[in-house]
């Protein structure tokens, strides 16, 4: 799952690219350019702890505060070793334009701290968390920033951040999302960002005319975001030929049968072993036959080193930042049918939301209407970005990015900066 010859264009890098399409695009003026692709605080903390063992160890925080123009910061806090300045400014910059694109009143943020959890135990990991959200916990709140899971956090951490925000701010159920239920967490969260990929998927699908029961996929991931992405999609009768994981991938012209691959994952632990398809590296699942690649893991997976190779016809971006630049231009040139993860994994964020809601009015949804003003949302924005790529003859991406950039622009020119 590595990006290839040119993963040193990063993250951000690949945002800033992308801004500047749109913008150039939309003929934005140098002053608005500038100030929206300026970060309005970045912050990078120490964050010691003490191990079981009793040594010390010291790992590197950070926080970017993008735009909050249209609400309070929103964005995820990752766990992971290439997790630095570059790379949290970028994704808080793509979720600038996430929450834009769905019309949610947030702004953009992201978090996380370089380390591999692999190497720390559960009460490691919580005094971590305690000790990074203790360092930037002034910068936090329901109306400030709230954090939500992201790569190797889940809701418990996310439970150990509501706890320790609570203890300096009073009780602060809206301070953080994707909690556990017992903790005032939202019931369709945890499947939501899967769930909104494949409600895009199947909006775009018909506004084009596609058949879906008529069409394979190969999920690179499967992590929470590719584990229901490939459920969904198989509901909606995609055979789903290739899933994978860090074990590699496994294909089966036939269709993977899903539940038995999550049956075997739960017992073992990944899906090393598993019997229902022939072992392939990930690479190889990036190139195969099928109608619908979904990359779902790492950014930067298709590259300048593989992206003529990919065979797909419609790339689903389910990860964010999947595309490198060089990458998106070729498969662009081929005629590839690109859906931008700024509006294919919105639904995260768009949930993320809706506990947010919740949170603040102390009344609790069904998973029912959560699905439903899920659904909704995910289905306007995939007409409006459709629309606006059809009027301005521009690709989904940049429509997309217009579309928000519209509205992060309009806010900040009504808000007198």
């Amino acid at each position: 799952m590595q990006a290839g010859a040119d993963e040193h264009v990063s993250i951000g890098q690949t945002a800033q690219t992308q801004f500047d399409k749109a913008a150039e695009a939309m003929e934005l003026d140098d002053e608005t350019r500038t100030l929206l692709s300026t970060p309005f605080r970045e912050v990078r903390v120490e964050v010691p702890i003490r191990k079981d063992d009793g040594t010390l160890s010291v790992y590197t925080g950070y926080r970017v505060q993008f735009n909050g123009a249209r609400g309070p910061f929103k964005g995820g806090i990752r766990y992971a070793t290439d997790v630095d300045m570059d790379e949290v400014c970028g994704l808080a910059a793509l979720m600038t334009w996430k929450t834009a694109l769905v019309d949610i009143p947030f702004g953009g943020g992201k978090g996380g701290v370089n380390v591999d959890v692999h190497h720390l135990n559960i009460y490691e990991i919580e005094r971590l968390t305690r000790k990074f959200i203790s360092r930037i916990s002034r910068l936090l709140g329901p109306y400030r920033d709230i954090p939500a899971p992201d790569m190797y956090t889940n809701a418990q951490t996310m439970a150990w951040i509501f706890d320790e925000i609570s203890g300096r701010q009073g009780y602060s159920l809206a301070a953080v999302t994707g909690k556990p239920i017992a903790l005032g967490g939202s019931e369709g969260r945890e499947a939501a960002t899967g769930r909104g990929v494949v409600y895009v998927f199947e909006e775009l699908a018909r506004l084009e005319g596609w058949d879906p029961s008529a069409m394979t996929a190969a999920v690179q991931g499967f992590g929470n975001v590719g584990t229901f992405a490939a459920t969904f999609l198989t509901d909606i009768g995609v055979r789903v030929k290739a899933i994978s994981d860090i074990t590699g991938g496994y294909y089966n012209e036939k269709g993977i049968d899903i539940q038995a691959a999550l049956a075997h994952r739960a017992e073992a632990g990944d899906l090393g072993g598993f019997p229902g398809g022939d072992l392939i590296t990930n690479a190889e699942l990036l190139e195969l036959d099928v109608d619908v690649l979904v990359p779902a893991a790492m950014g930067g997976v298709v590259n300048r080193d593989n992206s003529d190779r990919v065979k797909a016809r419609i790339l689903l971006e389910a990860a964010n930042a999947p595309l490198t630049s060089i990458g998106q231009c070729h498969l662009e040139e081929r005629g590839v049918y690109i859906i931008p993860d700024i509006l294919a994994n919105a639904g995260g964020v768009t949930v993320s939301y809706f506990e947010w809601v919740q949170n603040i009015q102390q009344f609790s949804w069904d998973e029912e209407r959560v699905n439903g003003e899920l659904k909704k949302i995910m289905n306007l924005s995939s007409q409006k970005v459709h629309a606006a790529a059809k009027e301005k003859n521009v690709t989904l991406r940049t429509a997309a990015f217009t579309i928000a950039i519209e509205r992060v622009a309009e806010a900040e020119r009504l808000r007198g900066v």
